[in-house]
C-alpha cells in the first residue's frame, strides 16, 4: 500500500492553544491509526509558542530534536529569539528546509507539503521549484488577512500582502477554512497564478466537539480555577483569544463596562502588556471588579468545562477565516455574541446573537441577554450544537483533509 506523507509546517508547537495548533492535533489524534497517510509536523524548538514534548502524553522520542506524537513524525526548529517579527518568517524558511532534507534523505514520493498562513512569499518561487524537482506538490492555507491586522505598520502590512500574492500564485492548491476566504483568493487571484492560470482551491473548515468535558461541573480542578479567580458558575462571560487589537477587546470592554449586568467578564489570554496598558490609559478598566483577566488555560478538558459554565460567549474577530475558539464555544456555549461580520454569520448563521461596534449597541445587547429565559437560551445552545455537528465536527474535517491529500 502507498503511504503519501504530509508535511505541515506554520503551526508553532504540538500542545500550545492556537488556531494551527489544535487543528494539527485533531488531524493527528483522527487519522494515528490510518496507515495511509504518514505525517510530519514542524515545531518550534525554543521561543514564544514553544512547548515541550514532555508535556504532551504518549510521546515516542527519538532524540531531542525528534519525537513521535500521534504517530506522526515531529521534527524541531532552533530559533534565534532577536528577531522580532521576522521570527516567523525565519522558522517556517528553516522548516521548510528540512522537509526538503527529510524527502532527500528518506527517499520520499510525491509528499504533500501544507503551509499555513502566507509569511514566506519571497521565498516560494526557490521552495516551489525545489519541491517540484523532488517530486511534492504544495498546498496552502492562507489563513486570514494578516495584512489587515491592527499590530502590523504599514511598511509590515505591504510585506504581507504582497507576500500573500507570492504564497497563492506558488502552490498548487489554497484549502481555504472559509467561503468568504476562498472568494477573496478567486477575485484577487484568478489569472495570477503560474501560467496565467486561476488558483485551484477547495474549501475544508476547521472542527470543534460537540461533547461535553470528562469534567464533572463539580470536579476540585474546575471549582478550584473558579475559586482562584473569583468566578461563579453562569455568573460570567467568557473571551478567549489572542490579545490583539483586531480581536476587539477595546471595545468589548469599553460595551461591558456601560452596560448594567452584575456578571463578571472573564478574558482568557496572553496578555500583551503594551497592548494591556494602552487600553488601561483608555478604558480605566482596572477599577471595574467585574473585569478580570483570567490567564491562559492550555487543559482541554478544563477550558471546555469553563466555556460549558460561562453565561455567554464573546467573540470581536473581525480579521481571518473561521475561528477555532469561535466554533469551539459553538461546541459549548449556549449563548454567543459575535461581532456581525460576514466570516461569524457564515459559521454561526441563527444560533447567536450579533453585535456591532457602535457605541452603545454591544452594552445593550448585555442587558437584554441578562434578561433571557432559560428555554431560550437552552434553544441557541441546541442551535449551535446542532450546527458544528452538521458543518464543524472533526470527523467530517479530518475525512475531507484526508480526501485532499490521498487525491495527490
Amino acid at each position: 500500500m502507498r503511504v503519501q506523507h504530509v508535511f505541515l509546517v506554520g503551526a508553532k508547537s504540538l500542545g500550545a492553544y492556537g488556531g494551527y495548533e489544535t487543528f494539527i492535533n485533531k488531524l493527528t489524534e483522527y487519522h494515528q491509526n490510518d496507515a495511509r497517510i504518514q505525517y510530519h509536523v514542524a515545531c518550534k524548538g525554543n521561543g514564544e509558542g514553544s512547548r515541550s514534548e514532555s508535556n504532551l502524553e504518549g510521546v515516542t522520542k527519538i532524540s531531542d530534536s525528534e519525537f513521535y506524537y500521534h504517530n506522526a513524525h515531529c521534527f524541531k526548529i532552533a530559533i534565534p529569539e532577536n528577531l522580532g517579527p521576522a521570527q516567523a518568517i525565519y522558522y517556517d524558511v528553516k522548516a521548510l528546509q528540512k522537509c526538503c532534507e527529510i524527502i532527500r534523505q528518506d527517499h520520499i514520493q510525491n509528499p504533500v507539503i501544507y503551509i499555513m498562513a502566507c509569511r514566506i512569499g519571497p521565498f516560494m518561487p526557490y521552495f516551489y521549484h525545489e519541491i517540484h524537482k523532488l517530486g511534492g506538490k504544495i498546498y496552502l492555507n492562507p489563513d486570514g488577512h494578516e495584512w489587515m491586522r491592527g499590530k502590523w505598520n504599514a511598511a509590515i502590512r505591504r510585506y504581507w500582502k504582497i507576500s500573500e500574492a507570492l504564497m497563492v500564485r506558488y502552490c498548487d492548491l489554497v484549502i481555504c477554512d472559509s467561503v468568504n476566504i476562498e472568494k477573496y483568493i478567486h477575485k484577487n487571484y484568478d489569472g495570477k497564478g503560474i501560467g496565467g492560470r486561476n488558483p485551484s482551491t477547495t474549501f475544508i473548515p476547521y472542527g470543534a466537539e460537540t461533547r461535553s468535558s470528562l469534567l464533572a461541573d463539580e470536579d476540585e480542578k474546575f471549582i478550584g480555577w473558579l475559586q482562584e479567580k473569583g468566578l461563579k458558575q453562569n455568573e460570567y462571560y467568557l473571551a478567549v483569544g489572542r490579545f490583539v487589537p483586531e480581536n476587539n477587546y477595546e471595545t468589548m470592554i469599553r460595551e461591558f463596562m456601560a452596560s448594567n449586568t452584575q456578571k463578571h467578564f472573564a478574558v482568557i489570554t496572553n496578555v500583551n502588556d503594551k497592548f494591556l496598558v494602552r487600553l488601561e490609559e483608555k478604558l480605566h478598566f482596572m477599577s471595574d471588579h467585574r473585569i478580570k483577566f483570567v490567564g491562559t488555560v492550555y487543559d482541554q478538558e478544563l477550558l471546555m468545562k469553563i466555556r460549558e459554565n460561562a453565561y455567554g460567549y464573546f467573540h470581536g474577530h473581525e480579521v481571518g477565516g473561521t475561528n477555532p475558539s469561535l466554533l469551539e464555544a459553538l461546541g459549548s456555549t449556549k449563548l454567543n455574541f459575535l461581532l456581525d461580520v460576514g466570516f461569524n454569520r457564515e459559521v454561526a448563521e441563527d444560533a447567536a446573537i450579533y453585535w456591532r461596534k457602535e457605541e452603545g449597541n454591544l452594552a445593550r445587547v448585555i442587558d437584554q441577554a441578562d434578561c433571557l429565559d432559560q428555554e431560550k437560551i437552552a434553544q441557541y445552545g441546541v442551535k449551535a450544537k446542532e450546527r458544528i455537528r452538521q458543518a464543524y465536527s472533526w470527523n467530517l474535517i479530518c475525512s475531507r483533509y484526508a480526501e485532499a491529500f490521498l487525491e495527490t
